[in-house]
């Protein structure tokens, strides 16, 4: 064999070989077996509130939170204020953090007066409540692993709690969750369960004001606390429809209007009859020594007890009051904490009104009293 012959044409076919595949990678339409590498980035997607499922869940869409306040009495307790305000586009219960106490061991604590919600009666059949957390950055103070420093809420975690009508401590489980990319988190669910439900520990009827706390702790970065989409369940899982709030306040509006003017009338009367009588009872010693005009005075003195005896004041408000009674027990079949209170306050107005009846009442005896001495004379 020629090996430098074959050597050669070795040769020739590998450069001949090499010439084509260079050709091929010049020309963009020439067919190739090669896999380009794709450099790919991650679309990081803002989150969105959660849209509430159960037809009795609290969105705070009307705007009410007279139910909800802000616990500030532990050294840990965060200060602020709650309001309804809008985050993402849904109306949300706020609690703005002032940012007085500092990050570390922070605790954001919210109250919920359920019986102000649901009354007695409702507060009593809760075995689960639910809800859903949001927090939003209000500073640029989270540093990320990465060293990068960025407005987000960070980590999100809390926990809950309440009075028994054992009149014993409850500690709900705890909840978290997190957004590191976004100024607003998006949802944190959490669960509050009576576990210990059938040993007695949950409310009653009984209780006046059946509360639980939500409570946020860990907090990473200054930020301000959400709630929203509160849905109470009872122990077969059944939501709790939320007491009628517009009739109680209705009812409680009228009582204060009744109230006050009774308060307005009864304070006059016992400033004005005190006046009289004890004018009534001087003019009648001084003139002791002037039968004639003692006469004028114990005839005037009598009419004045017969005015008070006769005076429709008192009756009128009675009235006014047993009238709001009944119709208290027409409109609502059952009674909440705001009712009760409404009674409570119409009781303190009976109160005030009798006690201004026995004031005049005592007037009128230690009066009398002094004309039978004088008539003793």
């Amino acid at each position: 064999m020629n090996y430098k012959n074959f050597i050669a044409g070795a040769m020739a076919f590998a450069l001949a070989a090499c010439a084509a595949g260079c050709s091929d990678k010049k020309d963009p339409d020439a067919g190739s077996e090669t896999v380009p590498v794709e450099t790919t980035t991650e679309e990081l997607i803002p989150p969105t509130p959660t849209e509430a499922t159960d037809p009795n869940a609290i969105t705070f869409d009307d705007g009410r939170f007279d139910f909800a306040y802000v616990k500030t009495d532990d050294k840990d307790c965060a200060k602020g204020e709650v309001s309804v305000a809008e985050l993402m586009g849904n109306k949300m219960l706020k609690f703005a953090d002032d940012n007085t106490v500092p990050l570390e061991g922070k605790v954001q604590k919210i109250g919920i007066s359920v019986t102000k919600l649901l009354g007695s009666e409702g507060a009593a059949k809760v075995r689960r409540i639910e809800f859903d957390m949001y927090a939003e950055a209000t500073s640029d103070g989270l540093k990320r692993d990465d060293g990068e420093v960025v407005r987000a809420p960070g980590w999100i975690g809390g926990g809950g709690g309440t009075v028994t009508a054992q009149e014993k401590w409850y500690d709900f489980q705890d909840f978290s969750g997190g957004e590191y990319n976004f100024e607003a988190s998006g949802a944190v669910h959490a669960q509050f369960k009576f576990l210990l439900a059938d040993s007695g520990q949950c409310w009653t009827e009984e209780m006046d004001d059946a509360n639980f706390l939500i409570m946020r702790w860990g907090v990473a970065n200054e930020s301000d606390m959400y709630i929203d989409n509160i849905v109470f369940y009872d122990e077969d899982g059944n939501s709790i429809p939320i007491a009628p709030a517009s009739a109680v306040e209705d009812l409680k509006s009228k009582a204060e209007d009744i109230i006050d003017g009774i308060k307005a009338d009864t304070e006059e009367k016992r400033e004005e009859l005190k006046a009289k009588y004890k004018k009534a009872a001087e003019d009648i010693e001084s003139a002791v020594t002037d039968p004639k005009r003692r006469e004028e005075l114990e005839a005037e003195y009598k009419k004045l007890m017969d005015d008070v005896k006769e005076s429709e004041q008192f009756e009128e408000a009675e009235a006014k009051m047993k009238e709001f009674e009944e119709k208290l027990k027409e409109s609502i079949s059952k009674t909440s904490d705001a009712e009760q209170q409404i009674m409570d306050e119409i009781e303190k107005a009976k109160a005030d009104a009798e006690k201004v009846n026995a004031e005049v009442q005592g007037a009128i005896d230690e009066a009398s009293e002094m004309i039978g001495k004088i008539q003793d004379r």
